[in-house]
């Protein structure tokens, strides 16, 4: 059964990103996304969280590139459509604008209304929501703890 969630936006309509992921998609607003880039291999470092891929370089910055799959108990996989999404920052920490997320394809466009349908399925770590848009389930993940994880693993 799926109940209607009212968004507190006052606009008719919000540009949203389909982020495709190995194992789930995410609904995140277009605004979150400061660049959409080719993956690469990034720095690794022994020791870290399976969620942590490694350091990635971009305009001149080391942003750290994280498995959004694996910070919410499921597995990192760079798939032969990997690209890098880079994320604009939420937690107001001065030092960190950007962090990489690992994505499996290229986000697309959707309008959003005031209105989504939410959908009834189990939500895993860093999930707030889930909803449909069409017969497709989409998770709203939780950027601001993904941050957090990042400060509590000491790795901003």
């Amino acid at each position: 059964m799926s109940q209607t969630v009212a968004t507190p936006n006052t606009v008719n309509s919000l540009t949203a990103l389909l982020v495709p992921l190995a194992d789930r998609s995410l609904l995140l607003p277009n605004v979150a996304v400061a660049e959409l880039i080719a993956y690469r291999a990034p720095q690794v470092s022994a020791g870290m969280p399976a969620w942590f891929l490694g350091q990635i370089g971009w305009r001149d910055l080391n942003l750290p590139l994280l498995s959004f799959e694996a910070a919410s108990d499921g597995q990192a996989q760079v798939g032969s459509a990997a690209r890098v999404a880079i994320i604009n920052a939420l937690g107001g920490r001065a030092k960190v604008k950007f962090i990489a997320l690992l994505v499996q394809g290229i986000p697309r466009s959707v309008k959003v209304g005031t209105e989504l349908l939410r959908a009834d399925v189990p939500l895993s770590p860093l999930e707030l929501d889930a909803v449909l848009i069409g017969e497709e389930v989409l998770k709203i993940p939780d950027l601001i703890g993904l941050e957090q994880r990042l400060e509590d693993a000491g790795l901003i």
